[in-house]
């Protein structure tokens, strides 16, 4: 009887090697493909439906206040929709310069006690409740205005805020405002397209003050205090600003869009008040 030789299968352990290796690159696969999902779904969140929140909120707040000032000032139209496409992107908080301000001169042609109360809190102790509206004519903007600069309390909400210690509408002194560029409402992302002449228009318990754009600062950085200052005029750039005391407008926000590093500024004039 032939003795029977072995026969040796080669490979078998390469073959098992490919296959694990297989294993672990598709689950890569699959992890990266899931963690991108989620990624998109975040930007989502904050890209479009934040905008669409604060939207809709900022817009109901303005008839709020409308209806319960009986009605003055005029109907603000359907409420805006969040825009298509490119949008907003994750930029941070559109606050302008940070510091103390000083505090602005309470004289000229200053809101009575009522209106007063309503820019102060209305006695509910709720600085961060609407209290006015903005309108912007050229870019068809309107939004509520509150007290502080608070991104969550405030800002989030898609609000224009008033810096503390700022003058009021109407009044002799500067009435500084900061508003997001990006996200949750972005109010003043097209600040940049305002021109001299523009009209900014506030509406405060039936009184309207008309402002009127003078000049513009297109860039600074985020502590130059000096533009909401009671006399406006920047620290960092001291060619762009004003010289004499008046009752000025200033609106704040961040530049470039998507981003936080610098600041964008509008200051106007206070042309009538009725």
């Amino acid at each position: 009887m032939r003795d029977r030789v072995p026969v040796v299968v080669q490979g078998g352990g390469r073959r098992g090697r490919r296959a694990g290796l297989a294993g672990v690159l598709w689950a890569s696969a699959e992890l990266i493909v899931t963690m991108g999902v989620v990624v998109l779904l975040l930007v989502v969140h904050q890209v479009w439906w934040t905008n669409r929140q604060a939207m809709a909120a900022a817009h109901e707040q303005v008839q709020a206040l409308e209806r319960a000032w009986g009605g003055a000032g005029p109907d603000p139209g359907p409420p805006p929709q969040a825009p298509a496409g490119g949008g907003p992107g994750p930029g941070g908080p559109s606050q302008a310069p940070a510091g103390r301000v000083p505090d602005a001169a309470a004289t000229g042609t200053a809101p009575g006690p009522a209106e007063r109360q309503d820019r102060e809190g209305g006695g509910d102790g709720r600085q961060d409740r609407a209290y006015a509206v903005l309108r912007i004519p050229r870019l068809g903007l309107v939004v509520p205005v509150a007290q502080g600069v608070d991104k969550r309390a405030v800002l989030d909400k898609g609000y224009a805020g008033q810096y503390p210690g700022t003058a009021g509408p109407g009044e002799r002194g500067n009435f500084a405002l900061a508003g997001h560029r990006n996200t949750h409402g972005e109010p003043f992302r097209h600040i940049d397209r305002l021109r001299a002449g523009d009209e900014l228009i506030v509406d405060l318990r039936g009184r309207r003050y008309t402002y009127v754009v003078g000049k513009t600062l297109s860039q600074t950085t985020e502590r130059d205090t000096g533009v909401i200052a009671p006399v406006p005029r920047s620290v960092v750039k001291p060619d762009h600003g004003y010289s004499e005391p008046a009752a000025y407008i200033t609106l704040t926000t961040c530049t470039p869009e998507y981003s936080s590093k610098y600041r964008l500024v509008v200051w106007g004039t206070l042309r009538a008040a009725r």
